[in-house]
């Protein structure tokens, strides 16, 4: 995620923060506005002080929240961020049913956003209408006898099947003003590969779990000897997962950057269909693709067509049919959640209807939604802190890179020039996307999801004949996340997570530093974690270290990997620390940087003491409240061997037990169970 102007916060910004006017010599100063959680920021009532910070700050800081708060029956997890989700989609629920009500002229934005959500929320009328919707794809499906039409079908836009290999447009990381096609392994219905390659734990019930699933669906879809072709899918896709790259080794930004030519391509696998599978997609004049999984992709085109298309007729029904669950009758949608949602994830109940078809609106018509979402929610003060704050981070990281001891004078140069560069993006794009082309039929949630497809497909396929749009976003407005875009150089926080707990004017200082000062610092961290940091300041994927500093970086941050590998919160499955890396790089230095930032801010002066506690205490416990959360135990796996985010509990931990601040802050003795001797604390930037 990336930044803007460099420009250190000073006292009239803190002022800000602290919710507090300029005040004349002779007014009364104005009341502060409270805070909204506590009095200053934090839920005090949270903690759990019979737990030492030095044994689980996690529990010490949340530990009663988290004993007395349940997981909603329809959720895997509930904390922090799942809160703020919840009630941007109570807020945007508001909106979208607002409109729905006014309705609007055909073709206005107005009555796309009616009809898609009543479409898609009207379970009834999609009962009704029974599997008539699909019938066509099916039938192109059972009409396959070769493998070129095969290909055809899967590469053609508007159709929700799945495939070993996938391409799609994206950003050129070595040339940031064009956009390229990509190319990347694909194909798996489980949630990673080792899922079909492990054999102890719940991994084998899992896959007989699956195999009953796909059986189920393709009844409903109306296959005949379902149980014999569920076999012949899980045994397809475990040749699949065989291929695939191990998921830590796709993080590597250089490893999975092969540019390649058609000529390449067919050379990969010389009987494959290519260019059938680039003209179905309308990709015909590319001449250039950028191949991830480089070792993957001839294995994984000769596995196809080594293949029967009788067994690739079943893999694309099924996968048919599990896609388009939600648009579909109740009956399979139920199924798909009973083995996705319970089985994989442990979630007892489906999402109600309403707060799914909220999420299929913001997905379809997502910058309409959020046009008026930030009218109503975000603030134009709250921008103007927002960048304050960035402005503050940028100070505070470029001199903490000034005091490395790691880095050459060389480097650092070019890291200052990257820092100055970064651009930050606050609460919601400048120009918002055209929907015009993207019809929307009433009544009619099958069609306007396959025109939505579509739409998506031809908006990827316009960009490869123009220049990138550096404006453009990539989340909307109302989505509770942030992100840094190494290509553009730049840091994103949507207007739904600049709230409390994150963000809050009336908040104490402290607590701003500690809860979206860290989230800033993260995503400015990422501009200089393992793989971000391989991008230059106009975000080319390059080598811009010299050898000695890569070789020093590296040293640092083997030492986190080993740290988290060490982290295994169930039996027999272990957080994996290079997985993982870019993002607790992201944390280890966002909250080193953001604490140095609130140091900053303070002008030399000591931080008052509010209901006995420091404001370094006070900072510590904005980040913990911040990673607050529960979650199931099927769902943790499933986060851990598929997510490069560590679970909450060690993005707390983890990160803090590595600030020698936070030693002095809590009293950490040796002896305590998060206690790390000075010479063992990572401190990476």
């Amino acid at each position: 995620m990336m930044l803007l102007t460099r420009r250190a916060m000073g006292a009239s910004s803190l002022a800000l923060l602290a919710g507090c006017a300029t005040q004349t010599a002779s007014a009364p100063a104005a009341p502060r506005p409270p805070a909204a959680i506590g009095a200053w920021g934090v839920d005090l009532a949270a903690r759990n002080t019979a737990v030492k910070a030095g044994d689980d700050f996690f529990q010490y800081a949340n530990g009663t929240w988290l004993a007395n708060t349940p997981i909603p029956s329809d959720r895997t997890r509930w904390g922090t961020f799942d809160i703020l989700r919840d009630k941007a989609d109570r807020d945007a629920r508001t909106i979208i049913e607002e409109v729905a009500l006014a309705g609007g002229q055909p073709g206005s934005i107005q009555q796309k956003i009616a009809d898609y959500y009543n479409s898609f929320l009207n379970q009834e009328a999609i009962d009704a209408r029974g599997m008539a919707p699909i019938q066509a794809e099916l039938a192109q499906i059972a009409a396959l006898r070769t493998h070129e039409e095969t290909i055809r079908l899967i590469s053609a836009p508007g159709i929700a099947v799945g495939s070993p290999i996938a391409i799609f447009v994206g950003l050129d990381d070595r040339n940031p003003d064009r956009y390229i096609c990509n190319m990347t392994q694909a194909g798996l219905g489980l949630p990673e590969r080792e899922y079909y390659r492990r054999t102890d734990g719940e991994f084998p019930n899992i896959r007989a779990a699956y195999t009953a699933h796909v059986e189920r669906v393709l009844t409903m879809g109306g296959l005949n000897n379902a149980r014999a072709r569920a076999r012949t899918i899980l045994a397809l896709e475990t040749q699949i997962a065989e291929r695939h790259w191990p998921i830590a080794d796709r993080r590597d930004r250089d490893r999975t950057y092969n540019l390649k030519t058609r000529a390449d391509i067919r050379a990969l696998a010389p009987n494959f269909p290519w260019d059938a599978s680039f003209d179905a997609a309308g990709l015909g004049n590319v001449q250039e693709v950028v191949i991830a999984e480089l070792s993957a992709m001839g294995p994984l085109a000769q596995l196809f067509m080594a293949t029967p298309v009788s067994t690739w007729r079943s893999y694309l029904s099924y996968h048919l049919l599990k896609n388009n669950a939600a648009i579909l009758p109740s009956s399979l949608d139920n199924e798909v959640f009973d083995f996705y949602g319970r089985t994989l994830n442990g979630q007892p109940q489906q999402r109600e209807r309403w707060k799914r078809a909220v999420q299929a609106v913001n997905g379809a018509l997502g910058e309409a939604v959020g046009q008026i979402y930030v009218q109503r929610h975000f603030p134009p003060e709250a921008k103007a802190q927002m960048l304050e704050l960035v402005e503050n981070l940028r100070t505070a990281y470029g001199q903490r890179i000034d005091q490395l001891s790691w880095m050459s004078a060389e480097t650092k140069v070019a890291a200052r020039q990257k820092l100055a560069t970064f651009r930050p993006k606050i609460g919601y794009p400048d120009r918002w996307k055209d929907y015009s082309a993207l019809e929307v039929v009433p009544g009619d949630a099958f069609g306007n999801a396959k025109r939505q497809q579509t739409f998506d497909w031809n908006f990827d396929l316009a960009r490869l004949s123009r220049p990138t749009d550096k404006d453009e976003w990539f989340m909307t407005p109302q989505t509770v996340n942030a992100y840094y875009n190494p290509t553009f150089n730049e840091i994103v926080f949507p207007a739904a997570i600049l709230q409390p707990p994150f963000f809050d004017p009336n908040a104490d200082p402290a607590v701003n530093y500690g809860a979206i000062g860290g989230v800033i610092g993260h995503e400015m961290g990422h501009g200089f974690d393992d793989q971000g940091a391989k991008s230059d300041a106009n975000g080319v994927l390059r080598d811009w270290w010299n050898e000695t500093d890569v070789a020093a970086f590296t040293a640092v941050t083997d030492r986190l990997v080993e740290q988290y590998n060490g982290f295994s919160p169930l039996e027999g499955i272990t957080v994996n620390g290079r997985l993982t890396l870019g993002e607790n790089i992201g944390d280890n230095g966002g909250l080193q940087v953001s604490y140095h930032a609130y140091t900053l801010s303070r002008h030399g002066e000591e931080a008052p003491v509010l209901d006995g506690l420091t404001g370094d205490q006070r900072f510590f416990l904005g980040w913990a409240q911040a990673w607050r959360q529960n979650i199931r135990d099927a769902a943790l796996r499933n986060q851990i061997l598929t997510d490069p985010h560590s679970p909450a509990v060690y993005r707390c931990n983890g990160t803090v037990r590595n600030m020698d601040t936070w030693y002095a802050a809590f009293n950490v003795q040796p002896g305590d169970a998060l206690y790390l001797p000075p010479d063992q604390r990572v401190t990476i930037w």
